[in-house]
């Protein structure tokens, strides 16, 4: 690291404390070389002098340097088929509920929040495609968010190299893949242009308000990053954006019932999920 890329202890303090305010994620002491490397990235990305000339850059969001910073600090490690047991209870148990209270004309609607490069949503259409034989009866609407907009790009394109592709069976890479380069593998056209991509934030409200509202959602190991505070307000706007009924999957390491009270425990055969109670006005 240069000697002009050096982030002091308030420096760090400054950089964390506007992160949060941002984004909600919380940066400790023990992710300091994490922060460290990140910072001093964009300080060369940018040829800022030193860390405060790039601070008032960020801070007047020159050429977009929010985003870019965000950007470089998400965490977007995943692949597909990851914890397919909430797979298994989407088709087994959340989906028989859910179509026994809706008209068969009304869209089934499933958030991937966050979504990173588009493992998740891909994998939700194709568990659905193999797994649910009422695929067909229903309009189903998967649509992908996340706060990263690099990975946004990704995602669209639908392109992975062999780790991604880790889970799935040789027959499942074959009818949904075609190899467009060597060791690459890209989603067939069909399938990307069936999940929608957006960008999203969701500890702020004017973002995820306008998503409307879902009958499940999969927001798995992104609020472990957060404080008690910005899970609490995720929790709430997540809670608005599921439709009375609606269930919401979360990381096998995070747990709704230590967040907010909103919501309703449902312990399942393959996933303990959370439930906005029935009844409820959406």
């Amino acid at each position: 690291m240069a000697n002009q890329d050096r982030v002091s202890e308030e420096d760090l303090r400054r950089l964390c404390e506007f992160l949060y305010r941002r984004t909600g994620l919380i940066l400790g002491e023990a992710k300091r070389y994490f922060i460290e490397r990140r910072a001093a990235d964009r300080i060369a990305a940018t040829r800022a002098a030193d860390f405060a000339s790039y601070f008032t850059r960020l801070r007047g969001d020159v050429d977009g340097e929010i985003e870019q910073l965000i950007n470089a600090f998400t965490v977007n490690e995943t692949y597909f088929y990851r914890e397919d047991h909430q797979l298994r209870c989407l088709t087994t148990d959340l989906l028989r509920e859910r179509v026994r209270q809706r008209n068969r004309r009304e869209p089934i609607r499933i958030w991937s929040v966050p979504c990173s490069t588009g493992e998740e949503p891909y994998s939700i259409a194709i568990w659905l495609l193999e797994n649910w034989p009422e695929v067909d009866a229903y309009e189903i609407e998967i649509v992908g968010s996340d706060i990263d907009t690099h990975v946004l790009e990704a995602a669209r394109l639908g392109d992975y190299g062999k780790r991604a592709l880790m889970r799935l069976s040789p027959q499942l890479i074959e009818r949904y893949f075609v190899v467009p380069a060597p060791e690459r593998w890209r989603i067939l056209d069909d399938l990307r242009q069936s999940v929608q991509f957006t960008t999203v934030n969701v500890v702020d409200p004017a973002q995820t308000r306008p998503h409307g509202q879902f009958d499940i959602i999969f927001c798995r190991n992104v609020l472990i990053y957060f404080d008690d505070a910005s899970r609490r307000h995720a929790a709430e706007n997540l809670y608005e954006n599921l439709m009375p009924g609606g269930f919401i999957c979360l990381g096998h390491s995070e747990s709704m019932s230590r967040i907010s009270p909103l919501f309703s425990v449902r312990r399942f055969a393959d996933a303990i999920v959370y439930q906005r109670p029935q009844g409820e006005k959406g």
